[in-house]
């Protein structure tokens, strides 16, 4: 009789896995290999800091000594180690949430790739230490604040250096709406550029809410200072050609050209500017430099010349050397206007 139960198995040798088995790799295609990234040597450095003027931090800069302070921050005059460059430091204090911040960079992004003979150029901008520090182009004459030129063609080529920086500001959109004398900067080959614009236009609404009182309000136009002159419409371009009016006749009078003084109280600098008529070249001046003025300062906006019939106009091509007129200039500005004043 056979057994139902299953057969018991034999002590048979098992089968045991080689000790050399391999497992074949995939092949490499070198045209699909990626290099991997090298991990961080450091924490990531700001994004401010990514265009420096020659490839160093701002550690790399030694302040000189100050060249000039306001509520919202200081200027120094500095040198970079490595080259034995002089530039100006503007330090900004105050506290930046990161909109502020990212539109400052924005704006600087802008600024950076300005590059004009009449235009400070903004090399750079760091975040050090809660500062934001502003590298700009050193000018060794300082400001014209306070400089009286009653000669017409020293005022005639000044003129020209400014409208020179504000034609090719205006050309590319941007508004400087800040322009005075203490704005306008020399250097010792008697370059005249423009300084502080973009920058101080973002701060000044972040930093110091008085900021647009009693100094600067003193060159703002009519139509920026009451809105209901021009139906609320403010055109910069425009505001700037009041402004620049307002410095030149500065400099030739050799004090400020309304009744009341710059630094007067809010009240009495709105009626001069709004409620008054506009401040004139006096009788003692050429009728070209009187109508020179007079094209700048219109109450209306709308018939202030620009920047390019302003280069146009004979008080400035009158004193105008042959190495000043730019090459081309038939081409890039129109035919000057008549005169507007007899």
């Amino acid at each position: 009789m056979r057994s139902n139960q299953p057969p018991v198995p034999t002590n048979s040798p098992q089968r045991r896995r080689k000790p050399d088995l391999t497992l074949p790799m995939p092949q490499r295609v070198p045209s699909l290999a990626v290099p991997l990234p090298l991990p961080p040597t450091s924490a990531p450095s700001s994004s401010l800091e990514r265009h420096p003027p020659t490839s160093a931090p701002s550690s790399s800069l030694e302040r000189l000594n100050r060249i000039g302070s306001g509520s919202g921050g200081t200027v120094y005059k500095v040198i970079h180690r490595p080259t034995g460059k002089l530039y100006a430091l503007k330090v900004i204090y105050g506290n930046h949430d990161d909109t502020v911040r990212n539109q400052i960079c924005r704006e600087i992004e802008i600024l950076r790739n300005v590059d004009h003979p009449n235009v400070v150029k903004c090399h750079n901008m760091f975040d050090h230490a809660g500062e934001i520090q502003v590298l700009l182009e050193y000018m060794d004459g300082g400001s014209l604040e306070g400089t009286h030129i009653h000669q017409e063609p020293s005022l005639a080529d000044l003129s020209r250096q400014i409208l020179s920086g504000l034609h090719y500001l205006h050309r590319r959109k941007i508004v400087h709406r800040d322009i005075k004398p203490s704005n306008l900067l020399i250097n010792s080959r008697k370059q005249v550029k423009i300084a502080d614009f973009g920058v101080s236009r973002i701060l000044a609404q972040t930093m110091d809410p008085c900021n647009s009182s009693v100094g600067t309000i003193a060159y703002m136009s009519p139509e920026r200072i009451d809105t209901d002159i021009n139906q609320g419409q403010y055109d910069g371009c425009a505001g700037d050609i009041w402004s620049f009016g307002v410095s030149i006749l500065e400099f030739y009078l050799g004090r400020f050209p309304f009744a009341v003084g710059r630094q007067g109280d809010w009240a009495s600098l709105m009626y001069a500017i709004c409620m008054s008529q506009p401040p004139e070249a006096p009788p003692t001046a050429s009728r070209e430099l009187r109508d020179f003025i007079g094209c700048c300062l219109q109450r209306d906006p709308a018939k202030r010349w620009t920047t390019a019939e302003l280069l146009r106009h004979h008080f400035v091509t009158q004193n105008m050397t042959a190495n000043q007129v730019p090459p081309q200039a038939h081409q890039l500005l129109p035919p000057p206007p008549l005169f507007s004043s007899s």
